[in-house]
């Protein structure tokens, strides 16, 4: 019997609008499985649906950069791993030299970041509800009080995201991790933030083995926390690269792919 259920959000969870449907609310609940969002997302980006499931627990945020509980609207912090100031100074440095054409925008716990709006702003501010503050990175970086999750990155195509991926590679910083969370995003947070940690915590702390667990997934973020379960189910609109890591496959984000598999593969 599955104890504990994990799931992406953008392209898995959550539908074409970025919203959870009113069909994976309802299996969700009936389940009566404790569930785990685990994302890329800021946790102000994850409000809603955490507030539609009407979840209590531990949740991920930042790729595993931030596990924290929502209490009343308010963040109550677990664990975090933040990047250092010197890394993301460098990174956004050297991309704005060397891809002026790409998107760059930066969290911390409460924040979304950015210098200016542009075609991948908005395209993530119509898919969060959310829109950043708008800033001077140079200012903004002398407050040495502000913790960094996350560097975000939008391409304009899809052909430029490996070499940009290549391009941060090469920077040869110690402590960060790249991971690509979409067609045409990176997204850069520290070495530590990793979905699978976000799962070993929640795991530890309820005292459950891998064949208590599940998790939803799509992208190529999500291959370690897929790996971190026993029952892997893989969104019918995941890339190639995800399929492979199981034979469970569940209907897409747009179909309320979550309720089929819950019902098709964890509910007996």
């Amino acid at each position: 019997m599955i104890k504990h259920i994990f799931s992406d959000m953008d392209n898995t969870l959550l539908n074409a609008s970025g919203v959870v449907s009113d069909g994976n609310i309802k299996a969700i609940k009936e389940s009566k499985i404790p569930f785990t969002l685990v994302s890329a997302r800021a946790p102000m980006e994850m409000q809603d649906t955490i507030e539609k499931l009407n979840l209590t627990s531990a949740q991920i945020a930042f790729n595993g950069g931030l596990i924290f509980k929502s209490n009343n609207g308010s963040i109550e912090k677990i664990s975090e791993h933040h990047l250092s100031l010197d890394a993301v100074k460098k990174i956004i440095e050297q991309i704005r030299i060397k891809f002026p054409d790409i998107s760059i925008s930066c969290y911390d716990t409460n924040n979304w970041y950015s210098e200016k709006i542009d075609f991948g702003i908005e395209y993530e501010s119509k898919i969060t509800s959310i829109d950043p503050t708008i800033v001077n990175f140079k200012e903004l970086f002398q407050n040495a009080n502000i913790n960094f999750f996350k560097i975000m990155l939008i391409t304009p195509t899809e052909k430029e995201v490996a070499i940009l991926h290549k391009f941060i590679t090469d920077l040869k910083i110690s402590d960060i991790t790249v991971q690509q969370s979409g067609n045409n995003y990176l997204e850069i947070t520290n070495r530590e933030a990793q979905k699978s940690h976000g799962i070993k915590y929640v795991q530890e702390l309820n005292n459950l083995k891998k064949s208590d667990l599940a998790a939803f997934g799509d992208g190529h973020n999500d291959i370690p926390m897929l790996k971190m379960v026993e029952t892997p189910i893989i969104m019918e609109n995941a890339v190639d690269e995800v399929k492979q890591y199981s034979n469970l496959i569940t209907k897409s984000n747009i179909e309320d792919g979550v309720a089929f598999g819950i019902k098709k593969y964890l509910i007996h």
